[in-house]
């Protein structure tokens, strides 16, 4: 029997729901809808008696604050008058809140089969239909996960799917004419090129048989741009202004390159242990342990879902250093997203499109509840507002893991069992490496919905906790995460060196249903796949049944060098290892990137009032408080935090880099930190990845990180780069990323790409199209002997001296200061790379020998933002003079100002210390730190010019508030 329990607020109590709910009816002018009224409810099946189904009631709600009502289902009633709107997930997608709630129920040993969400909402009985509709696919719902239903819910059952009748397909490929390839590339999502879809052609044609539906999508995931990296190790002929280069795999000629050239200038004291071979990168921390780290992007499922894409995207970076090497014990989470403006107007977006408030929303939720459910701390990132992210927002999301010395190789051996461990398998993530390697367009919504998956936390941390539990036992040999694929990719790729044999009908299922060929691509999540020998299956399989966790065994690895895949011991798939990892055509792309023409600096007035636009900048959205953001994160837990995401007096000025000590028995700390721009990439992609590793590099030595153990990673986030100019533009920034590495030492140990970040629709007939910034993370790794020698940004005493490290330079291009004015040209920020690494080494030694009190990298906004940061952050006045800064070209006040000039910071000093400072500087072959003020109690900023003119006037308070405000109720 199916009976529904309804939950609303007490009377007098608040309906914030509905509050919510109302808002966004008034914000996007739905007029006809003047009042709401919201409730949740559980269905919840079994046969349950009176006094169960009241037990049942008592336990799914909270006496004090909520009423309950019970009805049986199907039913005509409604509890409460108005149009009613049932939200209710779609057939397949994982309802958490329910299962949990059965599972809880069970174990009180009531007699439940099922439970399942559902949100309720009543409306004014004459609102109308185009109200109606709008409200329930633009507010209430996601169309890509929900199902709105109207009036009493007349549901019998919650069963799931019907038995699966067996049927092996074929696709009739081998007569295929262009049209038709290109048509079933499209169709069945596969989203391969011509090319590729004529080498499948040959192949099974030369076989002289059609292959079948579960061999053509193994070959999609394993070939997917997400998977395979097929354009950035692709053959590219690449022109600029200096002429033509001929790339054979351009990824291992720049970002490679560049780590196997620092390696070999390192010879025996390499500190890097695995690069660009496991799924994360380890490099070593001491004598006992080596650190991982990784950073993934999951864009196109956030667009869709923003809360599950998110969700997941950090479930499966998690997994990533838990399926490296032998596995990693996860110690920190990182996240980055860029967005569009959240004030953007509803009626501006495309059809297709999520409002950008609704996706940060839904994604900060993501990564929030993923995290904080682990009991990983994330302790790091950045956000980012463009009005380009509009049809692609991006979501970076990074782990770093430890992992025992010695433990980072893995093999798989012939005989060894294929076993799955987690998670049971469902339709959700089906065609989610294909998806994401597309461009999104107005119908993606409707095609690729299945593509979004809905993750367990709970699940991945007790699959965290045995797998780490059966790797200190010895129990398997070889391990690698579930994750784009399915266990298409994980058994694809573990057993290529040898073969391997998969039964699919064994996989545990969510629900009955699925096709032979869904079970083998879905990327349902929180599973891992592990190669456990015959003798030592019994000892892993009890090990994970006494933690509550499933382990199946799924086939076998051969050593038949293919991929043959059975359901009912009938053969299903039987694909050579070669044909997949080798066979596919290499992609020959022509790149061309021309600079723009440089034009010179042009202030927007003569008379620019520069307390207005420091305000201004720091109010703006790329450099204003993300602690609405920060603050539901926890990076407590763990217990390893030193330095966290926000510091300062009141624990709420913006950190350069977060430190946390990963063995709590010992002294020595990691420091993660993270550099990107956008913005300069329309001028010049070269010199923004050079400023993003700048940046990156900057904030780790900001904090005490030694520069000469500094790992970075790269995640490139790109257009269609089938455009040669596009691609032009990617080429150049791994260019920068070889040069800028190399010369500071920074080994690049992982990354990740992600192409295609556009999105299409129709306006009047004509294609329009939506593409991202060309936009570059660098996630940089470094490491502390000792965290209690590492600084923060914020003030720390009156009497103190202010000292500008670095030299500023006439470089506005790009900068908020031509942002927030509207002023227009200016150089690009360059980085001098004989320099830079210099001065990074001097900074390190200040601040190791204890001569510096704090420190702040300059960024956006310049040396006006990083003032005002510091001097609110510690809750003190700052009186600074620009005569000083001025170098022989005596740059103006605006310059001086806000230049976001690279390899710079602001550090205060003790009045005994600046000369000791000064001459650890000139030792190392650098210009000497510039004293432009000192500390006060006066709670105030002031700046005066080179004439005396003072420039910026302002209370920390005004400041702060400006800061603070712009997301404070996002």
């Amino acid at each position: 029997m199916l009976w529904e329990i309804e939950i609303h607020p007490v009377a007098g109590a608040a309906d914030r729901e509905a509050d919510r709910v109302l808002g966004e009816v008034r914000s996007r002018g739905l007029a006809s809808i003047r009042t709401v009224q919201a409730a949740r409810s559980y269905l919840v099946e079994g046969e349950l008696n009176p006094s169960q189904l009241a037990q049942v009631t008592r336990f799914l709600s909270d006496v004090l604050v909520e009423r309950c009502e019970q009805q049986a289902l199907p039913t005509t009633e409604s509890t409460v008058n108005g149009r009613l709107l049932n939200v209710l997930y779609k057939a397949g997608v994982t309802d958490n809140t329910g299962l949990t709630a059965k599972s809880a129920l069970q174990e009180l040993g009531l007699p439940i089969t099922g439970v399942a969400t559902c949100r309720k909402y009543w409306v004014n009985e004459d609102a109308s239909e185009e109200d109606l509709n709008r409200l329930s696919r633009r507010v209430l719902s996601n169309d890509s996960i929900e199902r709105v239903l109207s009036g009493p819910l007349t549901l019998r059952s919650l069963a799931l799917g019907s038995e699966y009748q067996f049927e092996l397909r074929h696709v009739p490929i081998r007569e295929m004419d262009d049209a038709a390839l290109q048509r079933l590339s499209k169709e069945g999502q596969l989203y391969l090129s011509l090319a590729e879809m004529r080498q499948i052609q040959s192949q099974f044609r030369e076989l002289g048989r059609e292959p079948t539906d579960i061999e053509l999508e193994t070959v999609a995931q394993t070939w997917s741009e997400h998977c395979s990296h097929k354009t950035l190790a692709g053959r590219i002929a690449y022109r600029d202004e200096k002429g033509e280069r001929q790339f054979k795999n351009m990824l291992k000629e720049t970002v490679f390159a560049a780590t196997q050239q620092i390696r070999k200038d390192l010879g025996e004291a390499d500190w890097c242990v695995s690069v660009f071979k496991d799924n994360a990168g380890i490099v070593r921390f001491d004598d006992k342990q080596d650190v991982c780290i990784k950073v993934e992007t999951h864009n196109h499922p956030s667009a869709l879902e923003p809360y599950g894409g998110a969700n997941t995207g950090l479930g499966g970076v998690i997994r990533d250093p838990l399926g490296t090497g032998m596995g990693a014990r996860a110690v920190c989470n990182t996240d980055v997203f860029c967005f569009a403006p959240p004030e953007t107007p509803y009626d501006s977006l495309p059809q297709g499109l999520l409002h950008p408030k609704t996706v940060m929303n839904g994604v900060v939720s993501g990564v929030r509840d993923y995290g904080n459910r682990m009991g990983i701390p994330t302790v790091n990132g950045a956000v980012y507002f463009d009005d380009r992210y509009l049809g692609n927002p991006l979501v970076y999301c990074g782990n770093v893991a430890m992992i025992p010395r010695g433990m980072s190789e893995k093999k798989v051996w012939p005989g060894d069992y294929i076993v799955s461990v987690g998670g049971r398998t469902g339709r959700d993530g089906i065609h989610g490496a294909t998806f994401s390697s597309a461009e999104l367009t107005h119908e993606s919504e409707e095609l690729s919905g299945g593509a979004v998956q809905i993750g367990n936390a709970i699940t991945e941390k007790m699959v965290l906790d045995v797998v780490l539990a059966a790797r200190d036992r010895g129990l398997f040999n070889a391990i690698t995460d579930c994750g784009a694929g399915g266990f298409s990719s994980a058994v694809g790729e573990m057993g290529e060196e040898t073969g391997a044999e998969v039964w699919l009908d064994r996989a545990p299922l969510k629900y009955a249903g699925l096709s032979y060929t869904e079970i083998w691509i879905s990327e349902a999540q929180e599973r891992m796949v592990l190669a456990v020998p015959e003798e030592k299956w019994q000892a892993f399989h009890d090990l994970c049944a006494s933690e509550g966790v499933e382990a199946t065994v799924l086939g076998k690895f051969t050593d038949t060098k293919r991929l043959v895949l059975k359901y009912q011991d009938q053969i299903v798939g039987d694909v050579a290892m070669a044909f997949l990892h080798e066979g596919r055509p290499p992609v020959v792309r022509e790149a061309n990137y021309l600079p723009p023409a440089a034009t010179p600096f042009r202030s927007a007035s003569k008379s620019t009032d520069l307390n207005a636009v420091l305000k201004s900048i720091l109010s703006s959205l790329n450099v204003c408080s993300k602690e609405r953001i920060i603050r539901q994160y926890d990076h407590e837990v763990q217990a390893g935090s030193v330095i966290k995401p926000l510091v300062g007096v009141q624990n709420d000025g913006p950190s350069d880099a977060a430190v946390i000590r990963p063995d709590l028995a010992s002294n020595r700390g990691l420091v993660i930190s993270c550099g990107m721009n956008p913005r300069l990439g329309d001028l010049d992609p070269y010199w923004m990845a050079a400023s993003a590793i700048d940046e990156a590099v900057r904030n780790c030595i900001a904090v005490g990180a030694d520069p000469e153990r500094i790992a970075i990673l790269d995640n490139f986030c790109w257009g269609n780069t089938e455009r040669a100019e596009t691609l032009g533009s990617l080429v150049r920034a791994a260019l920068g990323c070889y040069d800028v590495a190399v010369a500071f030492g920074t080994p690049f140990v992982s990354g990740k790409d992600s192409l295609n970040n556009e999105f299409s629709h129709e306006v009047d007939g004509q294609k329009k199209t939506i593409t991202i910034p060309s936009s570059l993370l660098i996630t940089a790794l470094g490491q502390v002997d000792h965290v209690e020698h590492c600084v923060t940004m914020d003030l720390k005493s009156p009497g103190n001296v202010l000292m500008l490290v670095g030299t500023t330079q006439a470089e506005m291009g790009g900068s908020h200061f031509n942002l927030v004015t509207g002023s227009t040209g200016g150089d690009v920020p360059k980085v001098d790379l004989k320099t830079a690494p210099r001065l990074f080494s001097a900074m390190h030694q200040a601040i190791s020998k204890h001569l510096v009190r704090s420190c702040h990298d300059l960024s956006e906004g310049g040396l006006a933002t990083a003032l005002a940061e510091m001097a609110f952050a510690g809750g003190l006045g700052v009186s600074a003079e620009l005569a000083a800064v001025d170098d022989v070209d005596q740059l103006s006040d605006e310059i001086s100002l806000f230049s976001e000039s690279n390899t710079r910071f602001l550090i205060e000093v003790p009045e005994e210390h600046v000369s000791a400072v000064q001459s650890i500087f000139v030792q190392g072959g650098v210009p000497e730190p510039i004293q432009i003020g000192t500390v006060n109690d006066s709670g105030r900023l002031i700046v005066t010019g080179q004439n005396g003119t003072r420039l910026i006037d302002a209370s920390l308070e005004e400041l702060k508030s400006a800061w603070q405000k712009p997301l404070a109720n996002f």
